[in-house]
């Protein structure tokens, strides 16, 4: 049982990696020895492209070290700067099968379990998420002199398209998501018309077959709003993380360790991309949600109890014991 994770932090990254950690401390204090080799992992950029686990999984693509971030820098840049060879990334990759279980341990970053009064979150899958750039081209004009019927107004059809993805996503039943979260608008003058826009389009599921359903759906209304705003419409693909379900004996693993430790839990999707997903295309995978306070994050105003972080870290270790000497 761990009582604390001192350094564990609030943050949802800083929870995984401190917890991993303490695991490995708790087996190094007890002299306990696993039967399989045992590593710690903490990756890097999971909330920019999960890059580090990717790169692991063999799903880095080129083009992908040339993506500006809000750093100011490339990937590709930015993992030289910490002291990484963006030259050697493939190097990094691992075989299907390679690995025999991986559990990763995580905040909620919603309010189910919080709401519910429960105290771990047994996750059954993790969503599929797709992204693409729009780049809309109209015609820069003076927003005085052309009249409105002989514009071609690039953020007009830009706002169709946002409107177009909400409308497509939430037209049948399911839990998929769509989002346009970055939007940048050219020239970006009170007195001209918009002549270009880029903007971001994701759609997240479980299925990953449901969001290119929900994509080949948007493609057909981006096709009437280009025709109708007398624009250029141009869709490009830029990030795909597949959807991956957890194995169900992990799932029992977590389950086992919270009945154990007298641990309140329920079964749960999860809404948001983890770097276990990627690591599923190597082996089998189990993962632990902890509460998140009021569901925020991705916010300075993200926050997990430090015995929330604890409670998680202990089912991490019960698990990962159980699956030690249960695997082959």
């Amino acid at each position: 049982h761990i009582d604390s994770v001192p350094g564990g932090g609030n943050y949802d990254g800083q929870v995984g990696s401190m917890g991993a950690v303490e695991v490995a401390w708790a087996l190094e204090d007890a002299g306990a020895r696993t039967r399989h080799p045992l590593e710690v992992v903490i990756f890097p950029n999971e909330e920019g492209g999960k890059t580090g686990s990717r790169a692991l999984a063999g799903e880095v693509r080129a083009f992908e070290l040339d993506i500006v971030t809000a750093s100011g820098y490339t990937i590709g840049d930015g993992t030289r700067r910490i002291g990484g060879d963006p030259d050697r990334i493939a190097e990094a990759a691992r075989g299907p099968r390679s690995v025999s279980g991986f559990f990763e341990l995580h905040v909620e970053q919603g309010a189910v379990l919080e709401r519910a009064g429960l105290d771990i979150g047994v996750v059954e899958g993790i969503v599929g998420i797709r992204r693409w750039n729009a780049r809309i081209t109209g015609f820069a004009n003076h927003a005085g002199t052309t009249p409105m019927g002989q514009r071609q107004d690039a953020l007009l059809a830009a706002a169709e398209v946002i409107r177009a993805v909400r409308a497509v996503v939430t037209s049948e039943p399911g839990t998929q998501v769509g989002t346009v979260g970055k939007i940048e608008v050219q020239p970006g003058a009170p007195n001209v018309i918009p002549g270009s826009v880029l903007l971001t389009v994701e759609i997240r599921d479980l299925s990953m077959d449901k969001i290119d359903t929900v994509f080949a759906a948007l493609e057909v209304e981006v096709s009437r709003i280009e025709a109708e705003s007398d624009t250029r419409i141009e869709l490009e693909e830029f990030y795909v993380s597949h959807a991956a379900p957890t194995e169900e004996r992990f799932r029992r693993y977590i389950e086992t360790a919270c009945a154990t430790l007298g641990y309140r839990q329920q079964r749960m999707p999860s809404g948001a991309g983890h770097d276990a997903q990627s690591i599923a295309r190597l082996g089998p995978i189990g993962m632990i949600f902890v509460p998140s306070r009021d569901g925020i994050s991705h916010s300075p105003l993200e926050f997990t109890p430090d015995e929330s972080i604890a409670r998680g870290a202990s089912v991490l270790l019960e698990a990962l014991l159980r699956a030690d000497q249960a695997e082959s």
